[in-house]
C-alpha cells in the first residue's frame, strides 16, 4: 500500500476527532486535496498560502547556504587571519561547509521541530487546520540569530514567538506583530550578551576572542560603535565575508532574493526601496552633524555617525529586514502609499536607533516590530485622505 493511501486512510480514520488536522497537515503538504472545484464561480489560480511560503523559502535557501560557509569561514579566519587575505580562495571549501551544516542546520530543524509542533498543538486543541505561515516563519528564525545560539534558547524563544505573537491574536494572518521579529525581540531582552556577542564565535574553543585577528561583537557594527578600524572592504561587506547573524550578511545575496520575491509579485518593492531610502536619509544627516563638527571623536555615537550613508545599507541585519522582515503582507501597510510611509519610517529609525544605541547597534527588527503597529493607522490616514480627496471632487462637480 503506498504511502498517500495510508495517509489517507488515517485521515477517514480520524475524521472528526481532534487528531484530523495533524494527519491533514501532512496529507496536504505531501499531496494535492483529494476534492478540488469544478465549477465556474471560482477564480482558478495556481498560487495558494502554501505556495507562496513555499516561494519564499526559495529566495532564502542562498543566505542560509552562504551563512553556512560563511560560519565556518569565520571560525577558520579568528584562528588564522592571514586567511583574509585571498577570500575568494578561502570561502568556498569543504571544511567551511562542514561547520557552518553542524552549527547551523540544527538551529533550522529546531526552529521548525518546535515550532511546528506548537502550531500542531494549537491546531488539535482549537479544532483548526494547521496554518502554514510558520513555514517562512521557521527559515526565518535560524538566519536571524547568531551561530552560537544555545538550541535550548532557541526553543523557548519560538514557544514564545509562536504562542505570543501569533497565536493569541487567532493565528496566521490575525497576528500584528511578525512573529519572527518577536522570537528576535524575546532573545534579545531574555539574553542580551548571546545575541549583541562579547566575544568571537570559534568552533572547538573557547579562548580564541583574545587573538590579533579577532573581531569583537556579533556583527562588524559593534567595531563601528566603538570607533575602532575596520579591517572589510567594500566588497566583503556587500559579498558578506563578514560577522554576523547566520543569514544577514551577504547583501548581494538578499538583494537577488529581493528581485526573485518581487518578479513573482510576492514582496513589496515599494516597502523595499522606501526602507532603503530612509535609511540611506537617515545616514546622510548623519554624516552632515559629523561634518558639522556638532559632534566631537570623544562622543559614544561619533563611530556610527561617521560611518558613511550606503555603509549602513550593507552592514547589520537592515538589507535582510527590507527585503524578507519589513515586506510581511500581514503585518506591513496596505495601501501603496502606505507602504512608502511604512518603509521609509523603518529605514529612518533602524539607522536612528543603531547610532543611538552603541550597547547594540542594532536597530532593523526594533523598527520593524514598532512600525507594524503603526501600519493600520498609516492605512487609515491614507485611506481617509483619498476619501476627502474624493468627497471634495464631487462638491465641486455638483456646484
Amino acid at each position: 500500500m503506498s504511502l498517500k493511501q495510508n495517509l489517507h486512510n488515517l485521515k477517514e480514520k480520524y475524521k472528526g476527532t481532534k487528531m484530523a488536522p495533524a494527519f491533514n497537515a501532512i496529507h496536504t503538504f505531501l499531496y494535492l486535496p483529494n476534492d478540488v472545484t469544478h465549477g465556474g464561480t471560482h477564480i482558478k489560480a495556481a498560487d495558494d498560502l502554501k505556495r507562496t511560503m513555499n516561494t519564499v523559502i526559495l529566495a532564502l535557501i542562498p543566505c542560509l547556504i552562504f551563512g553556512m560557509f560563511n560560519a565556518g569561514y569565520q571560525h577558520h579566519a579568528a584562528i588564522d587571519g592571514s586567511l583574509r587575505a585571498d577570500v575568494l580562495a578561502n570561502f568556498f571549501t569543504f571544511d567551511n561547509l562542514w561547520i557552518g551544516i553542524i552549527k547551523v542546520l540544527p538551529l533550522v530543524i529546531v526552529s521548525y521541530a518546535i515550532g511546528l509542533g506548537v502550531e500542531f498543538i494549537f491546531a488539535i486543541i482549537k479544532g483548526h487546520e494547521v496554518e502554514e505561515g510558520y513555514l517562512v516563519t521557521g527559515m526565518l528564525v535560524p538566519l536571524i540569530v547568531p551561530v552560537d545560539t544555545p538550541l535550548w534558547m532557541l526553543s523557548i524563544a519560538v514557544i514564545f514567538g509562536v504562542i505570543i505573537g501569533k497565536e493569541v491574536f487567532g493565528g496566521t494572518g490575525m497576528n500584528i506583530l511578525n512573529p519572527a521579529l518577536t522570537i528576535r525581540a524575546f532573545l534579545f531582552f531574555a539574553y542580551p550578551t548571546w545575541m549583541s556577542g562579547d566575544k568571537v564565535w570559534v568552533h572547538g574553543a573557547v579562548e580564541r576572542a583574545g587573538t590579533a585577528d579577532a573581531i569583537s561583537g556579533e556583527t562588524i557594527l559593534g567595531s563601528y560603535a566603538q570607533n575602532q578600524e575596520v579591517i572589510y572592504s567594500t566588497f566583503d561587506k556587500f559579498m558578506g565575508f563578514i560577522p554576523g547573524s547566520v543569514g544577514e550578511t551577504s547583501t548581494f545575496l538578499i538583494l537577488l532574493g529581493a528581485a526573485f520575491l518581487i518578479f513573482t509579485k510576492i514582496g513589496s518593492w515599494r516597502i523595499i526601496v522606501s526602507t532603503f531610502l530612509g535609511a540611506a536619509v537617515m545616514g546622510f544627516i548623519f554624516n552632515q552633524v559629523v561634518a558639522a563638527d556638532i559632534i566631537t571623536e570623544s562622543s559614544k555615537f561619533y563611530g556610527l555617525m561617521n560611518t558613511v550613508w550606503w555603509e549602513h545599507l550593507m552592514i547589520g541585519g537592515l538589507a535582510f529586514g527590507a527585503v524578507y522582515m519589513a515586506t510581511d503582507p500581514v503585518t506591513a501597510s496596505q495601501t501603496n502609499k502606505g507602504k512608502w510611509i511604512y518603509g521609509f519610517l523603518i529605514g529612518f529609525i533602524s539607522i536612528m536607533i543603531r547610532v543611538f544605541n552603541p550597547a547594540y547597534p542594532e536597530g532593523v527588527f526594533l523598527a520593524i516590530l514598532l512600525m507594524n503597529v503603526f501600519a493600520p493607522t498609516i492605512d487609515h490616514y491614507v485611506v481617509q485622505g483619498n476619501v476627502k480627496r474624493r468627497l471634495k471632487r464631487t462638491k465641486v462637480k455638483t456646484a
